[in-house]
């Protein structure tokens, strides 16, 4: 009992009915008007508080939402760099630098029109931007309304940062960057790519993407770019509704790209090129390109397509002129041609109509064929002028090993389509050996834009010229030439399978790729593949051999050469691939590096390439396998 007379009760005892009924002797009971008169006014206050709501919340809604997000949630990007990237040494060849750059605030500069006359002129006067150009840009963007800032000029200048920082326009400021640097740009450019700002169709595709980022445009940049780009962070300020700065909040770190460490040779790269360039500059000529493979792995060691370009012009403000010479040169100097280019592999391609003929038991390794310098077809409509197939040179009786040395047509001719009692293997087989060493697909090798190979066929041909496959279009294909034509990168990967004995591997750029990984295994065609191998090794040993200009070098070497007519038979294509070490005997698996040397439009066919590979054979041998043991 408490001391004012009323009982302690509990809350559960509060519910009851007892407690209620004793609650009633308290009770006081007012007049009805007065009743009226309370209810009246809660009614009134009641009413006004709802209609204050029903303003703030509907009417005015909007506009508080729009101040307080104003007012909690500005949040400026912090650029991440990307990942370095290096050769197999841990050499970099491609580095991210800070920067600055001239960003504008779209949203800012929409809402301040009397500011938009200072962003013009600061553009022009500091920028040196043309107004015209810069509300060129400044509509696209709004016409893309992604809402990010718009970047103006990259790379300013010390001056230009300090004139545009005291200009103190709110729109227009000077944004903290990164840009790309490339060490020997020129000599790399092929492999590495370069980078710049998005695309709208890069935003649309990837929203983690800002306006401001750098992204990969051909090379390993383009094909890791996601891998290669940093964590951006965050600087978060409490801004009212003038964008007034009220709070600074804590830092949102970026975290740099990781890093991508390749199988290039970074210094076997740059003297792969250096003699690249020497010698089409000797021969007057702009155009190849040239790869060097480990045939144990696929491990690409140099890749280099020309001409060349600056990826440091290109990833950079850098000069206009030379970028827009380099976007419209008629050469294509972005064009990789060591993954992109079709070519006709010319009798490179020898060896390989040579394993499926042994093979498929249409020859054997003592068969000769006879080579007068030519192959007469009768014509049936004229027999006293026949079909004449040319051989670049008499070559006498020769059995395989030393038509492939001596790169005889005629034997392949024979051998290909066949003629008189000596059966050929014919398109159809032709096409299926090609299919089974992949050169009508991609290798996979980890670069952008590779091209498959094409492989005629009577079908193919009947559809687009309405003519039926004749037994000299077999003839042109078994050589080489004709309508076929494959990638370098497709070419290298069938040589590398012969130089290590039968296992075609993925060509791999990136040294912390999965691999080696299998793409065909023809290790049961050993028997085979060494003829092919003999033939290839006395291409260098015999004095009648097409590459018997390495016949000299303080090691073993296998080649072929070959040259394919372009341009309507006024031009060829000079093509070499080889192969170290190498022996005679059984099988050969134990090459270390296989290579590939392309010159466009030669003077004079595959000799003009002879000289470029063995300077790069003898400077791998010499750096890389000497020194190692």
């Amino acid at each position: 009992m408490r001391s004012d007379g009323f009982e302690e009760v509990a809350f559960e005892d509060s519910l009851s009915d007892d407690w209620s009924r004793d609650l009633e002797t308290v009770e006081v009971a007012l007049e009805n008007r007065s009743n009226w008169h309370v209810a009246i006014v809660a009614i009134l206050f009641l009413a006004a508080i709802a209609g204050r709501v029903f303003y703030l919340s509907v009417v005015q809604g909007g506009y508080y939402f729009a101040r307080a997000e104003a007012n909690v949630n500005h949040s400026d990007r912090i650029l991440a760099p990307r990942g370095l990237i290096t050769d197999r040494s841990g050499k970099t060849l491609a580095s991210s630098v800070p920067d600055f750059s001239a960003v504008l605030d779209l949203r800012e500069y929409s809402r301040d029109p009397d500011g938009r006359e200072g962003v013009l002129a600061a553009a022009e006067e500091i920028l040196g931007t043309p107004r015209a150009d810069v509300e060129a840009q400044i509509q696209e963007a709004q016409a893309n309304d992604s809402g990010e800032p718009l970047v103006l000029a990259k790379e300013l200048t010390q001056p230009q940062v300090v004139a545009l920082t005291a200009r103190g326009l709110k729109a227009l400021g000077v944004k903290n960057t990164f840009k790309r640097t490339y060490s020997h740009s020129r000599a790399f450019s092929s492999v590495l790519g370069y980078v710049g700002l998005p695309a709208a169709a890069d935003l649309r595709n990837n929203p983690s993407l800002s306006t401001q980022d750098l992204v990969g445009r051909g090379g390993v940049e383009a094909f890791y770019d996601q891998e290669l780009q940093g964590t951006p962070g965050a600087h978060v300020s409490l801004r009212d509704a003038r964008g007034n700065i009220l709070e600074e909040q804590e830092d949102l770190e970026p975290k740099i790209g990781p890093n991508l460490k390749l199988a290039i040779d970074g210094e076997f790269q740059e003297y792969f090129f250096n003699r690249m360039s020497q010698g089409l500059t000797s021969l007057g000529r702009t155009s190849g390109a040239a790869i060097a493979m480990d045939p144990q792995t696929g491990e690409v060691l140099a890749l280099m397509s020309f001409p060349t370009f600056d990826n440091n012009i290109m990833s950079n403000s850098g000069n206009r002129e030379e970028k827009v010479a380099t976007l419209t040169s008629p050469n294509k100097p972005l064009f990789n041609r060591t993954v992109s280019g079709h070519y006709s592999p010319g009798s490179t391609i020898k060896p390989l109509v040579g394993v499926a003929a042994l093979a498929d038991g249409v020859i054997d390794t003592a068969r000769t064929i006879y080579s007068p310098g030519y192959l007469d077809i009768p014509n049936p409509y004229n027999p006293d002028k026949p079909t004449r197939y040319l051989d670049w040179r008499p070559q006498g009786y020769v059995n395989l090993a030393a038509a492939i040395a001596q790169s005889s047509d005629v034997y392949f001719y024979v051998v290909g389509g066949g003629f008189g009692d000596q059966k050929g293997l014919g398109i159809t087989r032709l096409r299926e050996w090609w299919q089974r060493f992949r050169l009508d697909q991609r290798t996979g090798i980890d670069l952008p834009a590779e091209a498959t190979g094409f492989l005629p066929s009577p079908e193919w041909k009947e559809k687009r010229d309405g003519q039926p496959w004749l037994l000299g279009d077999t003839y042109n294909v078994s050589i080489g030439q004709g309508d076929m034509d494959i990638t370098p990168i497709q070419l290298l990967s069938y040589v590398a399978a012969i130089a290590n004995g039968g296992t075609i591997y993925q060509p791999v750029v990136n040294m912390d790729a999965e691999y080696p990984k299998v793409l065909a295994d023809f290790t049961d065609l050993g028997p085979e593949i060494a003829e092919v191998q003999k033939g290839m090794r006395r291409a260098v040993t015999s004095n009648l051999g097409t590459a018997y200009a390495l016949h000299d070098l303080p090691f073993t070497a296998n080649a072929k050469t070959g040259s394919a007519q372009v341009l309507l038979n006024t031009q060829e294509n000079a093509f070499f691939v080889g192969y170290i070490p190498a022996t005679e005997g059984a099988v050969d698996t134990g090459s270390r590096i296989a290579i590939l040397v392309l010159v466009e439009h030669s003077k004079e066919g595959s000799p003009n390439t002879l000289p470029i590979a063995k300077d790069v054979l003898r400077w791998y041998w010499e750096h890389r396998l000497q020194t190692a043991g």
